[in-house]
C-alpha cells in the first residue's frame, strides 16, 4: 500500500498498530483517512486478517462513508467490520440474545411504539400523561440506560423526588412489557448486549478473540454504555488491547444522548 499522500503525524498514527492509540486531532485533519489507512496497513502490509478487525462510528452515513474509504485502500476491505454501534450489537445479538432471556428473532421498537407501551404503562399506574408527560418520561427512561442505570437503581435514586419514582415505576413496566413481547427499544441494543457479553464469558471469550483490532471514530462522542462496550470486546484482561480512538472533544454533538467526552480523554 501506498502512504505517500500522508503526512508524518499521520503515517506515525497509521504504522502504530499494537497496544491502545489515542489520536486527538481537530476538523479536516484527516482522522478517517488515518483510520481507513491504518485498517489497510494492518492487512496489507501485517498480516491481519480482515476477520480480526472491527471499526465503528456513530451514524450510518458515516459507516457508509468509512466502509467506501476502506474497500478503496484494500482489496480486502469488504470483509472488515465496519458499522455503526446499534448495527453491531444487532448482529451481535441476533446471533447469541437467547443466552439472556430473549428470542433472536426479537422486534426493534421505533418512538411510536415506545409511547404506545409509555401510554400503557402509565394507565395501569394512574399516571396522568397531561401532568407527566410521555416525552418526558421516554427522555428519562433513554438517559438512564446510557447510564446503566436499571428501574431499582432509578427508584433508590430517586429519593424524595415523587415524580423520579413514578417514572421509574413506569420503565419497570416498561421493560416488562418489551421483555413479554420479545421486543427491544433503540438504547437496549447496546445496554443488552453489554449484558450478554457481561454474563456470557463463551460469547465475551469468541468476540474478544475475533476482534483483536478495534478502531472507533469520533469516539468523543461515547458514552457510559458504548465505553462498557468497547471495554468488553477489547478485553480488559490483556494488558495491552490494540484499541484506536480517533476523535476531537471540541466537534462533541452527542452531549443530548450523555456523550462524555471525558471517557475520551
Amino acid at each position: 500500500m501506498n502512504l505517500d499522500g500522508l503526512n508524518d503525524c499521520q503515517k506515525r498514527a497509521v504504522k502504530q498498530t499494537e497496544g491502545p492509540v489515542l489520536i486527538i486531532a481537530g476538523a479536516g485533519s484527516g482522522k478517517t483517512r488515518v483510520l481507513t489507512n491504518r485498517i489497510a496497513y494492518l492487512i496489507d502490509e501485517c498480516g491481519i486478517s480482515p476477520y480480526n478487525i472491527l471499526a465503528i462510528t456513530f451514524t450510518n452515513k458515516a459507516a457508509a462513508e468509512m466502509r467506501e474509504r476502506v474497500e478503496k485502500v484494500t482489496d480486502c476491505g469488504s470483509q472488515v467490520w465496519v458499522s455503526t454501534f446499534h448495527s453491531t450489537c444487532v448482529r451481535i445479538l441476533r446471533r447469541y440474545i437467547d443466552r439472556i432471556g430473549y428470542q433472536t428473532n426479537f422486534t426493534i421498537y421505533d418512538t411510536d411504539d415506545q409511547k404506545s407501551v409509555i401510554r400503557d404503562a402509565c394507565k395501569k399506574l394512574n399516571i396522568d400523561t397531561k401532568m407527566l408527560k410521555e416525552r418526558t418520561i421516554m427522555s428519562a427512561i433513554s438517559s438512564a440506560k446510557d447510564e446503566m442505570i436499571s428501574p431499582d437503581e432509578m427508584e433508590v435514586n430517586a429519593g424524595g423526588d415523587y415524580n423520579a419514582k413514578r417514572i421509574a415505576g413506569v420503565y419497570r413496566e416498561y421493560q416488562k412489557t418489551l421483555k413479554a413481547n420479545n421486543a427491544l427499544d433503540f438504547d437496549d441494543l447496546i445496554v443488552k448486549t453489554v449484558e450478554l457479553l457481561q454474563t456470557d464469558p463463551e460469547v465475551l471469550a469468541y468476540y474478544q478473540e475475533r476482534f483483536r483490532y478495534i478502531m472507533v471514530d469520533e469516539y468523543q462522542d461515547s458514552n457510559l454504555v458504548q465505553e462498557t462496550l468497547i471495554q468488553c470486546i477489547s478485553g480488559e484482561r490483556f494488558d495491552r488491547p490494540n484499541v484506536f480512538m480517533v476523535g476531537d472533544v471540541k466537534q462533541s454533538i452527542y452531549k443530548f444522548r450523555l456523550a462524555r467526552p471525558e471517557l475520551f480523554l
